[in-house]
């Protein structure tokens, strides 16, 4: 329940502290008097978007804070899931600083709008004029059905397994269009890939390849060259070796004589190792040299492939081709794995359907036997407001297809006058009708969910006279298990709280401010009196008003 709220800074409030107790709380007060600021205070505290444009003095932080007292209601499941930490008065605070940002706490732990909305849900119902008109809407009328139906378990279990259904459904669409795409290229990438296949590619090919090519269609030239040389090298009279053992041998003589001649022998010595190692290589390759016509039209033809898939792929060196043929490979392997992983998914999805299927059985069986329940206490409560005859009727339809909240359609249907016809609510019932038909709905649900506290802004829109008494009558009774606000402009329903306020503006150092004033008895008198009277109070008006608060 809402114990306290503190509102600092905002609209027309400069500081204003108020405690609440439990029952029914009454908050009356002229139009314009500030009634929709307390919502909006509130609003922020339940998670509404802040708006600077609503902050008294722009210049200096605007602070609402609201304490509940959660110690009677299952909340620690929640808070442990928002990462919060649990304390039987939990303290929810919203600051506006004069930048336009906006901050929220929950047991001064910072927090985002989700986890103030998530709470918010569980700790308050603002019920707004507007909100009436969510009696036509399909949500709330399945939140409604769903909640005498006790479906908050189906309707997780079925979510989740929706979700999964949705993903498994993109993936295999997703799987399907990549199939068709690779399909239609399968055929042209395995001749890609057969060809580059063929090739036997490898990293050096092309470097190995054209010196060998060069090799075989220069021998004879190298073969002229490599005699010529191994005759300069090793002839007896003129060779280089032969001349150059001698010089060797002449500087041994004298090598003893300085270190300059020892030097010089020693690289003569050097020229000549080295030399013979020429020589002995020259020999090597005269010996390998093979003049084959037949490998040369291999090598080059050889050439003339590589060449042509570079040309064809647009690439400079075999080593991309290489990279081609993986890719090439990948594609082809993927293409021909996505039968195996469509049937997969397929089989997945099989499953999901069923569990689908049976979840959406079980939440409709579960609706249709709520269906009953709701009727008949909601034309009992509608008889008691002045429409013994409104007859109320829930269309349900099961559906060949997976929708949010199971595979029904749901159409809440409306009669007011004997014998009339059903038809939509939107087009059956008149606006004092709907505030009727929803006033019912709220006592209904206060029995079955967990909802602490519950405000009503002007419900009372559109009653007036015995069936305001009997609205009155009915938060009266619904403010036993619990909290119950109720904004009015009706005296009859005024009369009936456990605890009233009123909202009103006053001058203070020429400014106008909204004030809340709880009421004391003699105070509750004369405002009832005003409310069926007028500012002018008259005996008979006193005497009404005493009336209906005994």
């Amino acid at each position: 329940m809402l114990t306290s709220l503190s509102i600092k800074n905002y609209a027309l409030i400069d500081n204003l502290q108020v405690n609440f107790n439990n029952g029914l709380t009454i908050i009356t007060g002229e139009t314009g008097a500030g009634k929709s600021i307390l919502l909006g205070g509130l609003s922020l505290v339940l998670g509404k978007r802040a708006d600077l444009s609503n902050v008294k003095d722009a210049s200096i932080k605007c602070v609402i804070e609201a304490t509940f007292d959660v110690a009677n209601y299952d909340l620690k499941s929640l808070f442990k899931e928002e990462d919060l930490d649990y304390e039987p008065l939990t303290i929810v605070r919203r600051e506006i600083l004069p930048s336009g940002k906006s901050r929220a706490f929950i047991n001064d732990t910072p927090v985002n709008l989700d986890s103030l909305q998530t709470l918010g849900e569980h700790l308050l119902d603002i019920h707004s004029q507007h909100q009436t008109l969510q009696l036509t809407n399909d949500d709330f009328q399945f939140q409604v059905i769903d909640a005498l139906a006790d479906n908050a378990k189906l309707l997780s279990e079925y979510s989740n397994q929706l979700s999964i259904y949705k993903s498994l459904k993109r993936e295999l669409t997703q799987l399907q269009e990549q199939k068709n795409e690779f399909t239609k290229e399968l055929d042209y990438n395995l001749f890609l890939l057969k060809e580059l296949e063929a090739a036997k590619l490898e990293d050096d090919d092309l470097e190995t390849l054209e010196e060998e090519y060069e090799t075989l269609n220069n021998i004879e030239e190298i073969k002229d060259k490599l005699s010529a040389s191994y005759q300069l090298l090793s002839n007896e009279d003129i060779g280089v070796i032969s001349n150059l053992t001698e010089l060797k041998n002449q500087f041994a003589k004298i090598s003893e004589y300085s270190a300059n001649y020892k030097a010089i022998f020693e690289r003569i010595n050097s020229s000549l190792i080295e030399l013979d190692d020429v020589f002995s290589e020259i020999e090597t390759a005269q010996d390998q040299l093979e003049d084959d016509p037949n490998r040369l039209e291999v090598v080059n033809a050889k050439l003339q492939v590589l060449h042509n898939l570079m040309q064809k792929h647009i690439v400079s060196n075999v080593s991309e081709l290489i990279s081609i043929r993986e890719n090439l490979k990948e594609k082809v392997s993927v293409t021909e794995n996505m039968d195996t992983q469509i049937v997969a998914i397929e089989k997945k999805l099989k499953t999901i359907e069923q569990q689908l299927n049976q979840l959406a059985k079980d939440i409709h069986k579960t609706r249709e036997n709520a269906i009953p329940t709701l009727t008949e206490q909601l034309e009992a409560i509608l008889g008691s407001l002045g429409m013994p005859n409104a007859k109320f009727k829930v269309e349900l339809k099961l559906v060949d297809k997976f929708l949010l909240n199971g595979k029904d359609e749901l159409s809440f249907l409306f009669s007011a006058n004997k014998g009339g016809q059903f038809n939509e609510l939107k087009k059956a019932a008149s606006g004092g009708e709907l505030s009727r038909i929803m006033l019912a709905i709220k006592s209904i649900l206060s029995k079955y969910t967990q909802l602490p506290t519950i405000m009503f802004d002007e419900i009372d829109t559109g009653v007036s006279g015995e069936i305001s008494n009997k609205m009155g009558s009915i938060m009266q009774q619904m403010s036993k298990t619990m909290q119950v606000f109720t904004i009015t402009h009706l005296p009859q329903i005024a009369s009936k709280g456990d605890t009233h306020f009123k909202v009103f503006k006053e001058d203070v150092d020429e400014v106008t401010q909204t004030q809340l004033k709880k009421l004391t008895s003699e105070e509750r008198i004369v405002e009832i009196a005003q409310m069926l009277g007028g500012a002018t109070l008259s005996d008979s008006a006193l005497e009404h008003a005493k009336q209906l608060l005994n």
